[in-house]
């Protein structure tokens, strides 16, 4: 177990080192053009890493069994958070988004936190109802009503790849925990036309479907982001253009420094060093299964997948939307992305998996 904890360890320094060079190399033009300041961008990300390690370093000392305790009260404040960025005035708005909360020059999205927070709540429910969650009433219908006030929280900011990300963690950790199968399929049932009036009775996502069906329909509108990181990823080929030499960058790619990065990679360092990104977040799946397969306390158990789940399941859905196998959706890449607030869950999120199995080892 402790070897395998020194491997996560490594992996994630490894990802986080490649994220700051190449938010650097991203950011640095658009930066200079909009602040004067080639490393603005940088700076804050660095900011934002600082605190991810004075997070770390706090959850690594503590009883990550202090979380079941308050399981309840961190779903509620978390829960609150989410109503309170809709006000008016308190909550930022960016781009017709209200998701963001402004503290001292920096952004905050509580639904970084209210994700987090759910997957403790979950984690606990599933110890507390251990003998139910099989049953509809007292297993299946309360965690969908928790899950439905979160979605219906984040739906209203909007943020529809955000809630799904959230519901896919969620579902994935009540099936490990012994939801029915029937119960998913009612789901799925119900969900499946939700999603689908969600998606195309707003103009903007059934552009952006559409424009992943097709983006050379609209090259300049709304196929414009798929067809730029296409492009920067094939312009790179086997061993990139050069660290900081990337084009796109210039004003093509939007978002070049955030959901973009990977593309950006690719056409910098070329096909081989977007494949050895893809290597070591599978290195860090297989290094993280062999620790939850280790953990003996059900409560970390859960939890320890919930943290697993919600990393992997970001970093395929941002390297999907790179390579265009996704719709475009604004997920950052983990450890790599300039993220904010991103980043520093997810650092809490390995920081906690260390701590779980540190304190389950000799149990």
């Amino acid at each position: 177990m402790r070897q395998n904890r020194i491997y996560l360890i490594m992996i994630t320094t490894l990802l986080i080192a490649i994220g700051i060079v190449m938010i650097y190399s991203s950011s640095a033009i658009p930066s200079w053009e909009r602040y004067g300041d080639s490393m603005y961008f940088l700076k804050r990300h660095l900011v934002f890493l600082l605190i991810g390690l004075i997070a770390s370093f706090l959850v690594m000392i503590l009883d990550y069994r202090i979380l079941q305790k308050y399981s309840r009260i961190l779903l509620i404040g978390s829960l609150g958070l989410l109503v309170l960025v809709l006000v008016p005035g308190i909550g930022k708005e960016v781009s017709g988004a209200q998701r963001w909360f402004r503290i001292a020059g920096f952004g905050f999205q509580p639904s970084e936190l209210a994700h987090f927070c759910l997957i403790i709540y979950i984690a606990d429910f599933l110890v507390r109802k251990e003998n139910f969650i099989r049953d509809f009433w007292h297993g299946f219908i309360p965690s969908m009503f928790v899950l439905g006030i979160a979605v219906l929280l984040l739906l209203m900011q909007p943020d529809l790849g955000s809630s799904i990300a959230m519901a896919m963690v969620v579902i994935l950790m009540l099936f490990i925990g012994g939801l029915r199968i029937s119960h998913l399929a009612l789901v799925s049932l119900v969900s499946l036309p939700a999603l689908a009036y969600l998606v195309f009775s707003v103009p903007y996502r059934r552009a952006r479907i559409l424009a992943f069906l097709n983006p050379w329909q609209d090259p300049k509108g709304t196929g414009f982001q798929i067809i730029q990181s296409q492009i920067a990823l094939g312009s790179g080929g086997l061993f990139g253009v050069g660290l900081g030499q990337g084009k796109q960058k210039l004003f093509y790619l939007p978002a070049a420094h955030t959901d973009f990065i990977f593309s950006i990679i690719g056409e910098e360092l070329g096909l081989f060093f977007t494949l050895a990104i893809v290597i070591l977040f599978i290195l860090f799946l297989m290094c993280s299964i062999k620790i939850i397969k280790n953990i003996k306390d059900r409560f970390g158990y859960f939890l320890a997948v919930g943290i697993l789940s919600t990393i992997c399941l970001k970093a395929i859905i941002n390297i999907g939307v790179s390579i265009g196998f996704f719709p475009t959706k604004g997920l950052p890449l983990p450890f790599i992305s300039y993220g904010g607030s991103s980043l520093v869950f997810d650092m809490i999120g390995v920081a906690l998996l260390l701590n779980i199995s540190r304190f389950t080892e000799n149990i």
